[in-house]
């Protein structure tokens, strides 16, 4: 008798770069916009951000290059901050005692799991910038890990989301 194996449904990024990476995720579920980091990837290696079916369409990835500087960002601006974090809504991030930081969107055409890749600058294209000279990285919380990828913008945003976000 065979038994049938699991459905994997996760939200995973892999880190294809040398170097070490610290990985963000912002999404919206059934009790609003969330945003969680850190995630410490290693290079070369892969991590799951979120287990189980996707939730939403799209999600939204902020990393940073632990190693060499620099970052992986967009224009979907959501709520970070320098240490472990899990934060509830998008809204007043400085107000709140939060960081404002823009990440890029990744939009996973409705399937039940994703891969995100990251690679090194030649790769990435444009959502790669330095981080000003004399800036320190975020900390590196001890934690998973995550990594994102460059994709083209999706339409515009429904009437009532937030900057740069998508329901």
């Amino acid at each position: 008798m065979f038994a049938a194996a699991p459905a994997w449904a996760d939200f995973r990024l892999c880190n294809n770069t040398g170097s070490r990476v610290g990985v963000a995720i912002g999404y919206k579920d059934a009790e609003g916009w969330t945003t969680e980091g850190w995630w410490n990837i290693s290079p070369r290696s892969c991590d799951t951000l979120l287990r189980g079916a996707l939730v939403a369409r799209y999600y939204y990835i902020y990393a940073v290059d632990y190693d060499r500087g620099g970052e992986w960002s967009g224009h979907a601006f959501m709520c970070s901050r320098d240490k472990e974090f899990t934060i509830r809504g998008t809204d007043n991030c400085l107000a709140r005692g939060y960081d404002r930081t823009g990440f890029f969107e990744v939009d996973t055409g409705e399937q039940r799991s994703w891969t995100v890749q990251l690679t090194d600058t030649a790769e990435q294209g444009p959502g790669r910038t330095a981080l000003p000279p004399g800036m320190p990285p975020p900390l590196q919380p001890p934690r998973g890990t995550r990594p994102p990828v460059n994709l083209p913008p999706g339409p515009p945003p429904p009437p009532g989301a937030p900057e740069g976000l998508k329901k």
